[in-house]
């Protein structure tokens, strides 16, 4: 059996081959689809995991070379896989909701999470308590919680990332932009109702489904693990 048939047969067994309705189907997926059963798109699984193990010989070399990587996956379906793959890698993620500007004005986001990362600092110290009022205190408490929920999966990140991994281009499509628009690569796990032109590495498969994304984003965070440990 070839890795691609095997890698197939797995997609399939997670439900990955599951498109939307017909209805919902955008024009440039429709040569990933192979049938529609009962006005639902069933995507080409042979397709996918074609383009799922090009995806993973792209994240391989940027392994080798140490790039970074950043995970976008907001979505309920997606939060958790995303959170635990890209902390796995100790690479950036944004799992709550694209921050506007989050790349496109960068040193805007850094002060920021440098503030955040202050906050953190002073609360650790006893600084909070000593120069604050609790009414003070409770005021920062919410300033930070917020910070947190924004930002901590952006404290990593120096400058520009090499790649963007997104599921769902089409939720994310704020963050793709703003890739496309400073030259970062990206790969994109997308359904059937997403524009997958402009993506440069689309993986096209079910981003509807816990146990579709579950294994396909742990493919390709394994195949950038491999490398990099290698």
């Amino acid at each position: 059996m070839s890795h691609d048939t095997k890698l197939a047969k797995e997609l399939f067994a997670v439900g990955a081959h599951f498109g939307y309705s017909r209805t919902r189907r955008h024009p440039s997926t429709a040569k990933h689809i192979f049938a529609t059963k009962n006005k639902v798109d069933i995507i080409d699984i042979e397709q996918t995991a074609t383009q799922l193990a090009t995806a993973c010989e792209y994240l391989t070399t940027l392994g080798q070379k140490a790039k970074v990587v950043m995970f976008v996956g907001s979505k309920p379906e997606a939060k958790d896989a995303t959170n635990l793959q890209a902390e796995s890698l100790d690479m950036p993620y944004a799992t709550t909701r694209w921050v506007g500007g989050m790349l496109t004005n960068f040193p805007e986001i850094k002060k920021r999470v440098a503030r955040l990362e202050e906050l953190r600092a002073a609360k650790i110290s006893g600084e909070l308590q000593k120069k604050y009022t609790k009414k003070e205190q409770l005021l920062i408490a919410r300033e930070v919680a917020k910070m947190e929920s924004l930002f901590s999966g952006v404290v990593s990140l120096k400058g520009l990332p090499e790649a963007m991994l997104v599921i769902d281009p089409r939720k994310e499509a704020n963050a793709v932009l703003e890739a496309k628009r400073l030259g970062v690569k990206v790969i994109a796990l997308a359904n059937t109702d997403c524009d997958v032109t402009g993506i440069d590495y689309p993986i096209v498969a079910n981003d509807a489904s816990r146990a579709s994304i579950e294994f396909i984003i742990k493919h390709l965070a394994d195949a950038y693990r491999s490398a990099h440990v290698a």
